[in-house]
């Protein structure tokens, strides 16, 4: 009986160290937390990046093949595919904006809510004026860029915007 609660006692020891040392190796991989300030910073530049002739600087705020996901689509991967989007925006909405409503810092997770504003006149548009919310979560790279960015928004929402009658005047 002695040497069987021995053996146990060894074996839980064993256990402890194991624990101890899985956890100090993860915690010692663990990124260096995030410099809120600069954080916000980036999140509030890169909405105002939206707003302008020069789809790169949207494009330029992700690692060079960093990708943008929106909603259920295939994921956009790399700064040439990402300024294209944001070109396609800034054509059908000449006078787009993005604002930053919110920046959520929660266990790790980024998340950039957004508004952004902007009437429907390039080619072909509607004329009519949207506002749509929407949210991004961000992964970021090890130089601070974006590497991955799923961005959602109400698509339902953006098509009932576009294509609802302009209230006339009274």
């Amino acid at each position: 009986m002695i040497g069987y609660r021995k053996e146990l006692i060894a074996r839980g020891a064993t256990l402890v160290v194991t624990v101890g040392l899985a956890l100090t190796t993860a915690c010692s991989k663990a990124p260096p937390p995030l410099d809120t300030e600069k954080l916000r910073e980036f999140a509030n530049d890169y909405a105002i990046s939206w707003a302008g002739e020069d789809p790169m600087k949207v494009a330029s705020r992700f690692a060079p093949n960093g990708s943008l996901a929106i909603n259920a689509a295939a994921p956009l991967v790399g700064r040439e595919a990402i300024a294209a989007r944001a070109k396609q925006v800034m054509t059908d909405y000449p006078d787009v904006a993005m604002k930053m409503e919110e920046l959520s810092l929660f266990d790790g997770n980024i998340t950039f809510y957004w508004t952004m504003t902007g009437r429907n006149t390039g080619p072909g548009g509607t004329g009519r004026a949207i506002k749509l919310s929407g949210s991004d979560e961000w992964t970021l790279a090890p130089d601070g860029l974006i590497a991955t960015s799923k961005s959602s928004y109400d698509e339902a929402e953006l098509q009932r915007q576009l294509t609802a009658p302009i209230p006339r005047g009274r």
